[in-house]
């Protein structure tokens, strides 16, 4: 989760459209969830790009694959989360080349932490999930000033609140791998619901034992479907 600085900063830098004194009125949006299942790890995310009250794209990519059995979600400024997302996939190589093994979810999240402190006197805008599995799931919330937590579920951006509202009351330890994929798209989908921000679609994808998977269409409009 962002800290009250970060969320300050966000909130009065960049990508927003201002109101009278200066005083920024609306930031670019977007809603992302991540949570660990019985045996992985499962990311989801709307499609929708914004630029404050506009739409810029409607079929936005806000998650990543970074290596076999690592993914990343985004929101923030694009440009920033992309060049963090270039950072990563190298290390990511980098350390099967050295280590002749995949590299560890949690130091994957370091890696990010690390970069974000780096440039916090001037901050890559951008807050990312990093969830994986390397024997065990992992799930991390890394914010723009580099504060790093592991985490069950979560969500960021400016559906979150929303989202968090649906993963608090569903999800429990243990949960399956179908259970898991269901509660992350109905956290999106009511996201979108009640966030202009958020919107046009949802991406999912699943990080097991068998690596990087894209939840397909029809299981999304299926569960979808049975939200009413």
């Amino acid at each position: 989760m962002l800290s009250g600085r970060a969320i300050a900063l966000l909130y009065n830098t960049g990508n927003s459209v201002n109101g009278a004194g200066g005083m920024a009125t609306k930031t670019t949006g977007t809603t992302t969830v991540g949570l660990i299942f019985n045996g992985g790890v499962v990311l989801a995310t709307d499609k929708r790009v914004t630029m404050g009250y506009f739409i810029a794209h409607r079929q936005g990519r806000k998650i990543y694959q970074i290596d076999d059995h690592l993914g990343i979600t985004i929101s923030g400024v694009v440009a920033d989360a992309q060049a963090v997302i270039d950072v990563l996939r190298y290390g990511a190589k980098q350390y099967r080349v050295e280590q002749g093994r995949p590299m560890p979810v949690r130091s994957a999240a370091s890696m990010a932490a690390n970069l974000f402190f780096s440039y916090r006197l001037f901050p890559l805008i951008a807050d990312v999930l990093i969830g994986g599995f390397d024997g065990s799931p992992g799930l991390y919330n890394i914010d723009f000033f580099g504060a790093m937590s592991s985490e069950k579920y979560v969500s960021t951006g400016s559906g979150s609140p929303v989202a968090y509202g649906v993963l608090e009351s569903g999800y429990r330890e243990g949960l399956s791998e179908d259970d898991a994929v269901s509660l992350a798209v109905k956290a999106v989908h009511y996201a979108m619901k009640r966030d202009s921000a958020s919107g046009d679609g949802i991406d999912a994808v699943i990080l097991d034992a068998r690596g990087y998977r894209e939840v397909d269409q029809e299981t999304k409009r299926r569960i979808v479907s049975a939200l009413g």
